[in-house]
């Protein structure tokens, strides 16, 4: 699971990820120069998802990696931490069994608390690197948008609007905050996701 600190640097964010008292902590932390430091053991449980789910899956911080990138969320991530996060995600995924699909963001999980890694994050840059997914772009399908979030594995208690919302920050960042219910952009796209990578597939 990936995630911004939002914080004003990498060495404020390390002090808040190793204070006892703070009740937060992640696997890894990298620096916007593309510093990679190890927190915790990859076999031990760290406090970075909290609330909410994931195909199905409630209690992600016993079953998931932390990756937290130095950023505020308002910049672009640099280029030295996306190639540390590009050289580190393999192993991880190798490591753990992990399919590109099982690589989210926290709004992925918890979309109504969360944002990170957010707009600025270049999760094409990773889809194309086979460290991510992306839907195709010629998908035609416009089935129901939520049943299709379901089926890809978006949590949807909270209705059709904070889906949306999680998903255009990903796939559609230049769409995020739109008031407007799902285009037919969306739908297809979101179709796409669920039939190529849906709970019910092995891909």
């Amino acid at each position: 699971m990936l995630h911004y600190t939002e914080m004003a640097s990498c060495d404020e964010a390390l002090q808040r990820l190793c204070d006892p008292g703070a009740e937060v902590s992640a696997h890894y932390l990298i620096s916007d120069q593309g510093e990679l430091l190890q927190l915790v053991k990859e076999d031990r449980r760290a406090w970075h998802a909290g609330q909410g789910s994931w195909r199905g899956q409630s209690d992600v911080n016993s079953r998931s990696i932390g990756i937290e990138l130095s950023n505020r969320g308002t910049t672009p991530f640099s280029a030295p931490q996306m190639d540390a996060l590009e050289a580190l995600l393999p192993q991880i995924m190798k490591r753990w069994a992990i399919p590109k699909h099982g690589v989210i963001g926290h709004s992925d999980f918890a979309p109504t608390r969360k944002a990170d890694p957010g707009r600025r994050f270049d999760w094409r840059r990773l889809a194309l690197a086979g460290l991510s997914v992306w839907p195709d772009s010629s998908a035609q399908n416009t089935a129901n948008f939520l049943t299709s979030a379901s089926t890809f594995g978006y949590p949807t208690d909270e209705g059709e609007a904070v889906v949306l919302d999680a998903f255009r920050q990903r796939f559609r960042p230049m769409n995020a905050g739109a008031t407007s219910g799902p285009d037919t952009v969306d739908k297809a796209m979101m179709a796409n996701l669920a039939h190529r990578f849906g709970i019910d597939r092995t891909v």
